[in-house]
């Protein structure tokens, strides 16, 4: 057993990285030591305690905690103490007390250790081969970085982010469709890149609304800590350096420097032009940027968020742009996103425009070789005018080979239809897949319910579509209007709104099943839900843009809660977008949105992946109302409530006079609605089969090849599969003392016993 006494200095064999202990205090059978450098206290058995007394001798060179150096001549004990003697740099003589010594020394002598007989046990040593055996294994797997996270294996993610990930500073626009999970792809994406050390400093920008979320979720699902950054951070940290530089007239350090993970919002930067400019000197590996459809650009003006993200780009060599509606705001914007990532190759947009159009023939080249169909005299011209190069006359002199045999002829194809990809369109920097390419979404059911106009709207009403600068928005919210334009002795909206009693009735129906409500305006979703808490006496979370962003996240999670949460909660629009409840199966649409995209994202909220039962969308809507024009229009017209609606937004475009007027007259029964739905029916069609036929096509083949995916995917489930990472984590449990049974699956409960293991293993990374 050790001789310990208060004072002396000693390390811990199996953490060195502690550096230089000091004993505090000795029991019967503990002692404490103290480990400056790292700011920790440990107990010790004094019996088997992994220490040793740490004694230099003559010749050796030593640190004082005041930053002097000593080459030591002499040791000598006094009191259980080592008293070093030696010369100074400056050629003193000096006497240095063990305790005085500097706590940083690390001490790391093999030889001394094996001469003295401290070496640790065999298990250690096969435990740590084990482990740099294991750790070079999965460093050299394609999967390296893709399959270590809480995700489910979804082939097409797992194409993109293996796609993506494995490149150096990618610059890419990830714009699947609502509910095809574009946040876990970038997470994927993040997740490889910093643990292959491609990527090192990563700054996420995204909407206030979205800070907590992406906070959540990148540590959950990859356990990636990100830092938040607002001005008051900013402030604290800026403050701090002040006191450190005790009045010096030196600057202080960049905020942005101090972390390697940094998440904020684009409003912090837009309105902070000091944080922005701290932010261009962060020198970042990775900008992540979501909701890029936010960004406007024209080639007259630009915004100032886009000017802003634009300049990001610029000093940042990979980036990462996610929206799901890449054409939202027209070709001109969705070409500056483009633009953002590749300002060579997207240098003017009128050149754009022409090549888009091109497009489909070599939509029709590429279905043809990747479908295995008989290349036509034409289809072949294309294709070797398109590819001039001899590797492409190879291929296509390879499929003309009567003697190939099939395997060569397919492999042949692919590699054709890969070429002609990446020289056409917007080759590897656009993935976006579409839920008709993916499959296995739930089916979406409509539950239309008309109601009758209540007598109070109508005067309010027609006051109010009579005025020719009107806004359309607001037809579609009467109890906006009403509110405005009602008197002060006549009932709240909320007690003659037809559309409240009925929400009342549907929540009793299917309770105890989650239901979410969605209403363009905030205060009608504070109404809706005073209404309710009076009819129930139950308190029903509300989210909306005047609540704080914790105060979202708590109401959030309040319906998400299985046991004790509640069956509603009622959003304001921006609760459909950037939230995911698709734990619910009912969907309420209180309102209707004049935007087709807007209903397809409160839609997307439910209809995502991890939906796991058929969607019930119901839609009550007052009778020769706007709400009803909207509705019939979006029903019967586009179809979108029961499907998905790519084009929904063109067509809008092409309607929009026509549809605004309908809803200023509210023809809910005359033949100027039936024509408008001809109309919209007509145009829907036609631009769904142009986007069949050209570019999409293109985007689906070079966002998502399924044989390449499924491959990747039974690579995933048999690397999770695979028993040698359960069988190593069983014995480094051993060797760190922790007793394990069964509990199913790969998860196990610790019986009667866990210590502590200082074996210094580090964790393995897959």
């Amino acid at each position: 057993m050790h001789d310990f006494k208060p004072g002396q200095r000693w390390i811990c064999d199996v953490d060195l990285q502690l550096g230089l202990g000091t004993v505090q205090n000795v029991e019967h059978r503990i002692v404490t030591i103290t480990f400056s450098a790292a700011g920790e206290t440990r107990s010790y058995a004094k019996h088997s305690a992994p220490l040793t007394r740490v004694v230099f001798k003559a010749g050796d060179v030593v640190s004082s905690q005041a930053g002097l150096t000593l080459k030591v001549t002499q040791a000598n004990e006094r009191h259980g103490l080592i008293v070093y003697s030696g010369v100074s740099e400056g050629g003193d003589s000096l006497e240095l007390a063990e305790e005085q010594l500097a706590h940083h020394l690390l001490l790391n002598r093999p030889a001394e250790r094996l001469f003295a007989g401290q070496f640790d046990q065999d298990k250690w040593f096969r435990i740590r081969y084990q482990t740099l055996l294991i750790r070079n294994r999965m460093a050299q797997t394609p999967l390296y970085g893709l399959v270590g996270t809480r995700t489910n294996l979804i082939p097409h993610q797992l194409y993109i982010a293996h796609e993506v990930g494995r490149r150096f500073a990618p610059r890419v626009l990830l714009a699947d469709e609502v509910g095809l999970g574009k946040t876990i792809e970038a997470g994927l994406i993040l997740h490889q890149q910093l643990l292959t050390e491609r990527a090192k400093r990563v700054l996420i920008v995204v909407p206030e609304t979205l800070i907590h979320q992406w906070l959540v979720e990148m540590l959950r699902r990859f356990n990636l800590q990100f830092s938040i950054f607002d001005e008051a951070r900013c402030l604290s940290m800026e403050e701090s350096d002040e006191d450190e530089e005790n009045g010096k007239d030196e600057q202080g350090e960049n905020p942005f420097q101090s972390e390697q993970l940094v998440l904020c919002s684009v409003h912090f930067l837009r309105q902070n032009p000091k944080r922005f400019q701290q932010a261009l000197e962060g020198r970042w590996d990775l900008l992540v940027v979501d909701e890029a459809h936010h960004l406007h650009w024209s080639p007259q003006a630009a915004s100032p968020q886009y000017a802003m993200i634009e300049q990001l780009a610029m000093c940042t060599r990979g980036v990462l742009l996610l929206t799901a509606t890449p054409e939202q705001l027209g070709k001109a914007s969705h070409y500056a996103r483009l633009r953002l990532l590749d300002p060579h190759r997207f240098s003017s947009f009128s050149e754009f425009v022409t090549e888009e159009q091109s497009y489909e023939p070599i939509a029709q080249a590429v279905e043809a070789l990747l479908e295995g169909q008989a290349l036509t005299a034409d289809i072949g011209q294309r294709i070797a005018d398109t590819l001039d190069s001899d590797q492409a006359q190879a291929l296509i002199a390879q499929l003309q080979d009567s003697s190939a045999d099939q395997a060569q002829i397919g492999q042949a194809r692919n590699k054709l239809a890969e070429l002609l990809l990446d020289r056409h369109g917007t080759g590897r920097i656009l993935f976006r897949n579409t839920r008709a390419a993916v499959k296995g979404f739930p089916v979406r059911k409509l539950v239309a319910s008309p109601l009758p106009i209540p007598a109070e709207y109508l005067p309010c009403l027609v006051t109010f579509e009579s005025t020719p600068l009107s806004k359309p928005q607001l037809l579609l919210c009467p109890e906006l209007i009403y509110q405005v334009r009602c008197e002060d002795d006549q009932p709240y909206w909320s007690e003659i709104d037809p559309r409240v009693d009925w929400l009342i009735a549907t929540l009793k129906r299917v309770k105890p099943e989650k239901v979410l409500v969605i209403a363009a305006n905030a205060q009608t979703a504070r109404d809706l839900a005073q209404a309710l808490k009076q009819t129930t006496g139950q308190f029903i979370p509300v989210f909306h843009e005047s609540m704080s962003l914790i105060e979202r996240d708590r109401a959030a999670a309040f319906f998400a809660d299985k046991e004790t949460g509640g069956q509603v909660l009622i959003c304001s629009e921006i609760g459909s977008e950037g939230r995911n409840f698709q734990f619910a199966h009912h969907l309420v649409l209180f309102d209707l949105p004049l935007n087709p995209d807007l209903l397809e994202q409160r839609i997307g909220r439910l209809d995502r992946i991890g939906q796991t039962d058929t969607i019930q969308i119901h839609v009550p809507y007052l009778e020769n109302s706007a709400l009803a024009v909207m509705f019939h229009w979006y029903h019967e017209g586009l179809n979108a409530f029961e499907k998905t609606c790519p084009a929904g937004q063109t067509v809008f475009v092409k309607v929009e006079e026509q549809l605004i007027a309908a809803l200023h007259q509210r023809q809910t029964q005359a033949e100027a609605l039936a024509g408008l739905i001809s109309v919209t029916q007509t145009a829907h069609r036609e631009l769904n089969e142009a986007l069949d036929r050209g570019r999409d096509k293109l985007l689906e083949y070079n966002s998502f090849r399924p044989i390449a995916a499924q491959q990747l995917t039974q690579a995933a489930r048999a690397q999770d599969n695979d028993p040698l990472l359960p069988q190593y984590m069983d014995t480094v449990f051993d060797c760190c003392g922790v007793e394990l049974s069964p509990f199913g699956g790969h998860f196990f409960h610790g019986v009667e016993r866990v210590s502590t293991c200082e074996s210094g293993l580090q964790f393995i990374a897959i």
